[in-house]
This record gives C-alpha cells, sequence and structure tokens, in this order.
C-alpha cells in the first residue's frame, strides 16, 4: 500500500466518523476506498467495521448529555443491536465472499434511496417529536426492528445509523435530538460486538484498520460537536455519489 492510498484511508476514516455522528452512513465514505486501494470485499468489509468502532465511540461520548435523558431506550438500542451483530457477523463469515460480492451493491444501492429520504425523515422527525421528555421503552415491535437493524450492521453496516432513526422515529415519542444521538450509539454497538468476533476469527488489513481508526476517532468527535448545527445536504450528496459509482462499479 502506497504513502497516498494510506493518506486517503486516514482521510476516509476522518470523514466516516463525521458521518457517523451527523448522517449515520459512514460505510458509504471508507469501504469504496478500501475498495479502490486493492483490499477484498469481506476483508474490507470486516476491517471497516473494525476500524469505525472508535468513531462511533466517540461520536456517542459527544451525544452523552442527551443519552443520559433516556437511559433505558439506550441500554435497549446497545442490546438489541449487540445481540443482531452477533447473527450478523456469523452470516457475514459463514456464506461465500461471492455472496456477499453478489448483494453488497444492492445494499449500497439501497441505504442510498434511504440517504436521499433522509432530510425528509428528519423533518417528520422534527414535526412530530418534541413533547415527550420522561422516560420511555420500546415496544415489542420496536424492539423487533432494532433488532434487525443490528443484524444489518453487523453484516454490512452501511446507513444502519439511518435505519435506527427510522425504527425509533416511527415507533417511539423520542425528541429528534434524543433520537440522533441514539445513532452513533446504535453504530457502536453492532461496531464492537461484530469486531470482536472478526478480530478472531476474520482476516483483517491492519494497515486499513489502524488509519481507518485514527481518523474515524477525530472524526466522530468532531461530528458529535457539529452534529447538531450541521445542514449535511452538501455531504449527502458527496456520500450517495460515492456510494451510488461504488455499487455500479461493483455490478459491473
Amino acid at each position: 500500500m502506497s504513502g497516498l492510498e494510506e493518506l486517503a484511508i486516514l482521510a476516509a476514516g476522518l470523514g466516516a466518523g463525521i458521518m457517523t455522528s451527523t448522517v449515520g452512513v459512514s460505510s458509504l465514505l471508507s469501504f469504496p476506498v478500501l475498495l479502490a486501494v486493492g483490499v477484498p470485499p469481506v476483508v474490507a468489509n470486516a476491517s471497516n467495521t473494525v476500524g469505525l468502532t472508535p468513531g462511533a465511540l466517540s461520536g456517542s461520548f459527544g451525544y452523552r448529555q442527551e443519552l443520559r435523558e433516556q437511559p433505558r431506550v439506550a441500554a435497549t438500542v446497545i442490546t438489541t443491536c449487540a445481540a443482531g451483530a452477533v447473527l450478523g457477523a456469523a452470516l457475514l463469515l459463514a456464506l461465500p465472499a461471492s455472496v456477499f460480492e453478489a448483494v453488497v451493491p444492492w445494499l449500497i444501492l439501497g441505504t442510498c434511496l434511504l440517504v436521499g429520504a433522509q432530510p425528509r425523515i428528519s423533518r417528520w422527525l422534527r414535526r412530530t417529536h418534541q413533547t415527550s421528555r420522561g422516560p420511555a421503552r420500546l415496544s415489542p415491535v420496536t424492539t423487533a426492528f432494532a433488532t434487525l437493524v443490528g443484524v444489518y450492521g453487523g453484516y454490512f453496516g452501511a446507513g444502519s445509523g439511518v435505519m435506527m432513526m427510522a425504527v425509533l422515529g416511527f415507533g417511539t415519542d423520542l425528541e429528534f435530538r434524543v433520537v440522533n444521538a441514539l445513532k452513533p450509539l446504535a453504530i457502536l454497538a453492532s461496531n464492537v460486538v461484530a469486531s470482536l468476533i472478526f478480530l478472531v476469527v476474520a482476516d483483517l488489513d491492519w494497515t486499513a484498520v489502524v488509519l481507518l481508526a485514527v481518523g474515524s476517532v477525530v472524526g466522530g468527535y468532531v461530528g458529535a460537536r457539529i452534529g447538531r448545527r450541521l445542514n449535511p445536504t452538501v455531504l449527502r450528496t458527496l456520500i450517495v455519489l460515492v456510494g451510488v459509482s461504488a455499487a455500479v462499479g461493483m455490478l459491473v
């Protein structure tokens, strides 16, 4: 790996960390970069998950004030996403690499559509989720969908933060700012569990892991600081373009 490629991965980690705390689609930025420098898809996915975990940790720390307001929901998000991630990581490692390579372009395209719809989801949440300020809990149906988000997070993960926002938005009366704070926490729970599994049994590109970790831990905290005020339209457009380009490149 050349010095320029290493710099590109470091920059991707920084950007992905910011995206974890703001838009919630970090892997759509970092995963294509790993593919572009020649890392095989399954190795790139596992390395990406391990490398971006520190960014999700720093992002969640940045939102600690909001998370303290709903400890029961935060604990449920951690539990469901962690449990789901076990199945997702197992599927990634148990199924042939050809399955992942065939499925992931469509997952990326689907996530790009979700990213495009995020402004509408966010506006709806802001209009309808401003009154619940006391302790809340997740219904069984919402808990089941949160677990499915964890499964997706363990298998691939791009856009899992946006998915969790949608699940919590339609299934709870939480304020928008709290839902936004739970987004990096969901990513963190999935990434930690999947990373522990990948560290034991998966092939990893350790250069990529370290560079992504260094970049994402800075980006995650910075993203949490600016996530309450940032208008992410330009960044969202860039991510969709990168994601679509990566998906088309894998399909052809």
